[in-house]
């Protein structure tokens, strides 16, 4: 089996239309694997019309318990918790950032430090290959190490599948979620829109690429809304020396599709339409360069 390549598709903000722009590139590559790292708020297994197979337990954080029938009272947690946390002697786990001041400073040890599961690590099937996505809890924090986890595992199905190929629906903007999705990814597809906010963030997400060593190419989605920024864009590009593989124009198609469950691509009345066939020839376009 040949090496495995990953495609991380991201965005720097959100509402670009990334994730509809995977799940077509899925549809148009049935032999990859599928993974979605916006762990906190994962939507792409709706689009694909996924079905849960399998779902770990994701375990990264801790939180304080005092064991209440050795506690003296003493009041010292209480007054040194920054978080507010502990009330009647009591950690509220929602509340309790698990910084161990309590259980450090406890003069009777007994306060503990125990895990907590943070979200889950799900496989799904999908009409265009399996699926690896994950589900932050509400309120946890650690959504780089589950990005980690998922992609992890995709590679362990890639490799144990003979796959060649992960796409990867990364999360928006350029925190630790998108750090986690891009350290060593084979390259980075940016999806971005033709308005001042999607250029501001394409020239930020754009430079995280470049920090982590990973090569960039562009597409410009919903490109006819604004020409003359999409201009901008393609200049910028330009100037950058960064490819715009693909401009995308807007189509109530995509959303009529999405609403079905289904990738534009692949509905039987939108596939053979404009948006269908630019974004046909822009996943030929990535494919070439990603053969490379």
């Amino acid at each position: 089996m040949g090496k495995v390549r990953e495609l991380v598709v991201i965005s720097g903000k959100g509402g670009t239309g990334k994730t509809s722009m995977v799940g077509s590139l899925a549809a148009l590559n049935s032999g990859a694997v599928l993974a979605d790292c916006d762990v906190d708020a994962a939507n792409l297994h709706l689009l694909l019309e996924a079905t849960l197979k399998e779902a770990e337990p994701f375990r990264a954080s801790r939180v304080a318990v005092i064991k209440e029938e050795d506690c003296l009272q003493c009041g010292l947690c209480v007054s040194l918790c920054r978080f507010e946390a502990i009330r009647d002697f009591k950690v509220d786990p929602t509340a309790c950032e698990g910084c161990q001041v309590c259980y450090h400073i406890c003069p009777t040890e007994t306060i503990s430090m125990e895990e907590v599961i943070s979200g889950q690590c799900m496989v799904s099937d999908t009409p265009y290959g399996t699926l690896v996505h994950g589900r932050l809890g509400i309120g946890e924090a650690n959504s780089g190490k589950l990005v980690t986890l998922v992609r992890q595992k995709a590679r362990e199905l890639a490799e144990a599948q003979g796959k060649s190929l992960i796409i990867t629906d990364g999360p928006p903007g350029i925190g630790c979620p998108v750090i986690s999705s891009l350290s060593g990814a084979s390259m980075a597809l940016i999806v971005t829109e033709p308005t001042l906010s999607g250029i501001h963030d394409l020239e930020r997400v754009l430079a995280v690429c470049r920090h982590f060593g990973v090569r960039a190419l562009v597409c410009i989605n919903r490109y006819d809304l604004c020409l003359e920024n999409t201009a901008r864009i393609e200049a910028y590009c330009r100037e950058q020396g960064i490819e715009v593989v693909g401009k995308i124009a807007v189509d109530l198609a995509v959303v009529k599709a999405m609403v079905a469950g289904q990738p534009v691509v692949v509905h039987k009345d939108y596939q053979d339409r404009e948006v269908s066939r630019q974004i046909k020839a822009m996943w030929a376009e990535v494919q070439a360069r990603l053969l490379a």
